[in-house]
């Protein structure tokens, strides 16, 4: 079953906008809509934390090779020994699981003569939980069937009598061999308590030929094995979920709550409106700008006992004709001083009327100001505008 489920939800914005005109006033609202997009399936996932779903098995049973028995009189019999079993592994899901588990003990044929050995045997293998993947996740089912395939590695000895048929690298019949296997099997689980388990499981192994150390008849080999055991689990067995489904209430509370808050907004919007139509339009009194021209901001400087305007400072008397000329109404008072700390009273009297002439003459000369807009003013050394000695050596301009 599929729902559709809102992936996107926007929220509802509306902004009051009042303006003042002649006549009326008016309130705009804006809204967004909401838009469902996509459907995804209503399914419940399952995933298993690293620490928790390991699992150690230990067992045992019987092992029956299938190689070539062969009796002196033609008939054949086949023998079975007691095996031994080791494994540990993870489950990552209700569904899949891995486990490495070890087999060994003694194996018994007939090779015209009674012929034994020792093995031990390692697989890697890759499990599936037929119940959960079929019926459905139940941690607490009682009973569970588990098939498995597998890859190892087998390691026999100790073969007695030595009657190989392959030969080591010295000519002599080997001692020992190594067998890569694949294999097969079935386990019956059986839930006992929440971390243990009875299993029996029933694994066929295949091999080449060799795996008696014995070449002959069949090309294939198969060892059988029935064995029985117990399985602890590590860290409990229980497994995490999430259904992207469970979100669909609350997406679709919280769209209820955006449906309401809509309709509050377009009451109040038009509660606003009614009321601001019945507020008589105020009166608006006209404001009229007034241009003042900018101050005076500009100084002359000169050094010692001069009245001459240094090429650094010509820029300051351009400024002030450029702001005479953008101020045509205006007159300018050209205010010439001295430092005291330099020649008599009346010596930076006389020189500070030459510094302001000085000022006067560029003004009118080089920038065409008509001089019925200047005067000059000196004020010596009697007044002192700065602290700083020789910043009085210096001009200021005023408006008259």
């Amino acid at each position: 079953m599929k729902k559709n489920v809102l992936l996107s939800m926007a929220a509802c914005s509306a902004a009051l906008i009042t303006g003042l005109n002649a006549n009326a006033q008016e309130v705009v609202v804006e809204e967004t809509d909401v838009v469902a997009v996509s459907e995804v399936p209503c399914k419940t996932h399952y995933y298993s934390d690293a620490k928790d779903n390991w699992f150690i098995q230990i067992g045992a049973g019987i092992n029956s090779p299938f190689v070539e028995n062969k009796l002196p009189d033609g008939n054949q019999k086949h023998h079975m020994a007691v095996a031994y079993n080791f494994g540990f592994g993870k489950w990552f899901s209700p569904y899949l699981g891995w486990r490495l588990s070890f087999l060994g003990g003694p194996m018994h044929w007939d090779n015209e003569v009674y012929s034994k050995a020792k093995y031990v045997n390692a697989n890697l293998d890759f499990m599936w939980d037929m119940f959960n993947s079929l019926g459905g996740v139940n941690s607490k089912r009682v009973f569970s069937i588990v098939p498995f395939v597998g890859l190892g590695g087998t390691f026999t000895w100790d073969y007695k009598p030595v009657n190989s048929n392959i030969l080591n690298d010295h000519g002599q019949a080997k001692q020992n061999s190594w067998t890569l296997p694949v294999s097969a099997g079935l386990q019956l689980r059986f839930r006992l308590c929440k971390y243990v388990d009875f299993f029996a499981e029933g694994r066929a192994q295949f091999y080449g030929d060799n795996f008696n150390n014995y070449v002959y008849g069949d090309p294939v080999d198969i060892s059988l094995s029935a064995v029985g055991g117990f399985t602890f689990y590590i860290g409990g067995r229980d497994f995490k979920s999430y259904n992207p489904c469970d979100y669909l209430g609350y997406i679709n509370n919280l769209n209820n709550q955006v449906n309401d808050l809509r309709g509050e907004l377009a009451t109040t919007a038009a509660a606003l409106a009614a009321a601001e139509a019945q507020l008589p339009c105020p009166e608006v009194e006209e404001v009229v700008a007034v241009n003042e021209p900018a101050p005076l901001m500009a100084t002359v400087r000169f050094t010692i006992n001069s009245a001459k305007i240094s090429d650094q400072e010509k820029v300051n008397v351009y400024n002030i004709a450029r702001w005479m000329k953008d101020n045509p109404d205006q007159c300018v008072a050209i205010v010439g001083y001295a430092d005291k700390d330099t020649g008599t009273s009346d010596y930076n009297m006389a020189l500070s009327k030459r510094r302001a002439q000085a000022v006067n003459d560029m003004l009118v000369n080089t920038y065409g100001i008509n001089p019925d807009r200047l005067s000059i003013q000196a004020e010596g050394s009697n007044v002192q505008p700065y602290d700083e000695n020789n910043w009085n050596r210096i001009v200021i301009f005023s408006n008259k």
